[in-house]
């Protein structure tokens, strides 16, 4: 270190007195004496960048035959180090000593281990194939290798097995597919506990009205209620990242409402793209009427393709949709004839519907989940639908 930049430093401390310079010195030593001792404790030797080295305590390697180990930005790999955060994760988690554990992301195996004391068995999903490695080593040197099943796959592309709980520190670049893959798939679960990004665990938590509020959060809570646990310090982690995270509980509801689900996240995309627009000035676009016109026309035409697995593309996505310069008062001139006629009477229908539930001058960001229920139910009593049957397919997910 500088020596020219250490004095610098305690002379400027010595300026307010000699305690401040005793607290400066006692907090740089502190956080020098912790920051060796997680390193050492985690077996990760911090490089210039992204890059670490992983040694294995029993056959330390000779340095020229070191293997460097990049944690890859693209795949979200930042490893919580706190225990104090990790063992407060798995008491909120309320784990069962009968219980399947799914972890998603589990990386060297900080929170594995610990959930394989409390459960029965863990399935970890990884798809890093050096972290595989690392996490099987660690999880033999503790004996519990037979609780534990390693998928090294996609998350996002793989068929979960049965499982009864999720306690997981999401990798942030798929939290929104994988939030929505859990909430809409096949498997039931009790609970999900999971470490997010602490922005996007707030829109997550928002409710109508709040700033927060969005698309998923409305899809989401139809399903499930979603609990806060504790915030996170972006120092907890190794790497650390830009931001801090929060810790939330997904809990599926016992009793959901009887509704299409590929009709309800087709309807909730075409509210929430403009979230802050009165529904009047939404359904008034040319082009979203031409839309629904369309799908109104072909309803029943079809017959809906049977899909297994997650169907609905219910993820938030926080870009809206560009309307560009077109007017809203358009009258969606889809052709020459009669079909003039039928869209200007479809646009009055559409009118009529929110005049009727007093939705007009009212914002999808203000409504609740059974206000917008209501909505969709009389749209469907008009004849006006969301959904394209005839483009039922599983989600790219």
């Amino acid at each position: 270190m500088n020596v020219d930049r250490v004095c610098g430093r305690r002379r400027k401390a010595a300026m307010h007195g000699p305690s401040q310079l005793r607290r400066h010195i006692t907090g740089f030593l502190l956080r020098r004496h912790i920051t060796g001792f997680l390193l050492r404790r985690h077996h990760l030797h911090t490089k210039p960048g992204r890059r670490y080295v992983p040694r294995n305590g029993d056959d330390q390697k000779k340095d020229n035959e070191e293997e460097h180990m990049f944690l890859y930005k693209s795949w979200g790999q930042h490893i919580l180090t706190n225990p104090r955060v990790l063992d407060t994760i798995v008491r909120k988690s309320n784990i069962k000593p009968t219980d399947t554990v799914l972890e998603i992301g589990p990386g060297t195996g900080n929170l594995t281990l610990r959930l394989l004391q409390a459960a029965q068995r863990v399935v970890a999903v990884e798809v890093d194939t050096r972290m595989v490695e690392i996490l099987r080593n660690r999880v033999a040197e503790q004996g519990l290798e037979d609780q534990l099943t390693v998928i090294c796959k996609d998350a996002l592309k793989t068929d979960f097995p049965h499982f009864d709980l999720v306690v997981a520190n999401i990798p942030y670049g798929i939290s929104s597919p994988l939030v929505a893959k859990l909430v809409f798939g096949v498997n039931p679960f009790r609970s999900a506990t999971l470490l997010l990004q602490k922005e996007f665990a707030r829109r997550l938590l928002a409710n109508p009205g709040d700033s927060e509020f969005n698309r998923l959060a409305v899809n989401v809570k139809l399903l499930a209620e979603v609990e806060f646990i504790m915030d996170v310090s972006k120092r907890d982690f190794l790497p650390c990242p830009k931001v801090d995270s929060s810790v939330v509980t997904i809990r599926p509801k016992a009793e959901v409402p009887d509704v299409d689900l590929n009709e309800w996240c087709a309807f909730t995309r075409t509210c929430f793209s403009k979230k802050n627009k009165t529904l009047g000035a939404t359904f008034k676009h040319k082009r979203r009427l031409m839309e629904l016109w369309r799908l109104s026309n072909l309803r029943g035409s079809e017959k809906e393709n049977e899909v297994s697995g997650c169907n609905y593309d219910c993820s938030y996505e926080d870009i809206e949709e560009d309307e560009g310069n077109e007017s809203d008062e358009g009258n969606g001139d889809p052709s020459p004839g009669s079909e003039i006629t039928e869209m200007s009477s479809f646009k009055e229908k559409i009118n009529g519907v929110l005049k009727s539930g007093g939705f007009g001058d009212k914002r999808p960001s203000k409504l609740s989940g059974k206000e917008l229920l209501q909505l969709l139910s009389l749209f469907n009593q008009a004849g006006i639908h969301f959904h394209d049957q005839a483009k039922a397919k599983p989600r790219n997910i």
